[in-house]
């Protein structure tokens, strides 16, 4: 069972001396998880590393927290490899994993010597084309079709537009090693919020299965596979967390019978963990702005579907505490909702909550990953501050309030022709 646990700050008054809405990441209880990871996998003779996923969170302020804890980035644009190397990670620590690349992308990726982590076979050819050459270090992308199943999130491996085949991926191998390749990489990605820690290890088996063929197909010796993110987190109390041990332990079982007992060691053992990382230990506080019966009940916040979409666009889960009333019986009903036009901006439907009232501050769990960085703008709602505590415990602002200037600030009220 998860426990749902606020974080040691004073929450109420933090929101009454900053307003709401607001994003709050305690970074020590990220850091003790973070620890937890590294340690599990300790056993890695090449060399272990989470490239944490820059999508999930990208404020440099939590990832140079991050690097400072030993993780790398997983990065899938531009702008999140500026923000992994401004925050200090080095480029040999950084990989770009994208899709529907620029041109532009790769060199720059190329460029910064970050790692090219290629998602189709074509893309051999996109990197010639705009670099000139390969690098030296170069990662592929498997998709394993109808060999797995994939989860809601990320879909069935054969509907997804991930990866390469096994024939591709054998084929891709063998070209980059003639074009001048010398290290390699083997990187795949099949669940996103995955609970199930025995798909993770399944994962890893289909991996290190895969090391062999490729060597034994093209004499390619993989120096690093990267087992992708999707590790879960409990979003409700009935779930249980992954055990970062129970992975660690289990994939070493698999390497030691798949890859030291057939000559392929040492190889380095990555992973591009973000939700598993940050998302238990984020927070989004919000006032309730209004109560309202109509066909059903519903409470309206000062936060709404702009600040996270995960429900509207999922379905899911986010665990509610209303502060102050954590000890009183859940015996009402609300759907909790924002502002925005939208009937499916709630955050909640058909939740059981004590009685609410107006002025009451709601804080909504597990907001440390895919929270507030998928926010937008629709309705021209502006987007809201986010907090970080700490290793000394103490509060800071990384993200101040969004205004209407910056809102406004690509607009051109005097347009420009152009043709």
């Amino acid at each position: 069972m998860a426990e749902k646990r606020l974080p040691d700050v004073d929450l109420l008054s933090l929101a009454g001396k900053v307003g709401t809405p607001f994003n709050i990441y305690d970074g020590r209880a990220i850091a003790e998880n973070a620890k937890a990871l590294y340690d599990a996998f300790s056993w890695v003779e090449g060399g272990f590393v989470d490239f944490f996923a820059v999508k999930a969170l990208p404020n440099i302020n939590v990832l140079r927290l991050l690097a400072s804890l030993g993780f790398g980035a997983d990065c899938s644009s531009l702008p999140e490899l500026i923000l992994a190397r401004q925050a200090g990670i080095s480029p040999d620590k950084i990989v770009f994993t994208s899709n529907d690349t620029p041109d532009d992308e790769f060199k720059a990726a190329y460029d910064m010597g970050a790692v090219l982590n290629l998602d189709d076979i074509s893309h051999i050819d996109a990197v010639l084309r705009s670099c000139g050459s390969l690098p030296q270090t170069i990662c592929f992308r498997y998709n394993p079709g109808p060999e797995r199943t994939g989860n809601a999130i990320i879909g069935n491996p054969v509907e997804a537009k991930y990866g390469l085949t096994k024939t591709q991926l054998v084929e891709a191998y063998r070209r980059a090693a003639a074009l001048g390749v010398r290290t390699f990489g083997l990187h795949t990605m099949v669940a996103s919020n995955e609970l199930d820690a025995s798909y993770i290890v399944e994962t890893a088996r289909m991996v290190f299965s895969l090391v062999d063929i490729v060597a034994r197909q093209t004499g390619v010796r993989i120096s690093f596979v990267d087992l992708g993110g999707g590790v879960g987190i409990p979003y409700r109390e009935s779930d249980e967390a992954v055990s970062f041990r129970y992975l660690g332990d289990e994939i070493h079982r698999l390497y030691d019978s798949m890859i030291v007992a057939k000559g392929y060691g040492p190889l380095k053992v990555t992973f591009e963990m973000g939700r598993a990382i940050t998302g238990p230990f984020g927070y989004l506080v919000s006032t309730v702005r209004h109560v309202c019966r109509k066909y059903k009940d519903y409470v309206g916040l000062d936060a709404c579907m702009a600040d996270l979409m995960r429900p509207a666009l999922y379905g899911a889960y986010h665990h509610i505490t209303v502060l102050g009333k954590e000890d009183l019986p859940c015996d009402h009903v609300y759907d909790v909702t924002g502002s925005l036009c939208e009937n499916n901006d709630k955050f909640a439907i058909d939740r059981r909550l004590p009685e609410i009232e107006e002025g009451d501050v709601l804080v909504i769990h597990d907001t440390g990953a895919h929270g507030h960085s998928m926010g937008f703008n629709y309705n021209a709602k502006l987007r809201h501050a986010e907090y970080l505590i700490g290793l000394d415990g103490k509060v800071c602002r990384i993200r101040r309030d969004e205004t209407f200037d910056d809102y406004v600030r690509t607009m051109l009220y005097e347009p420009e022709e152009v043709l």
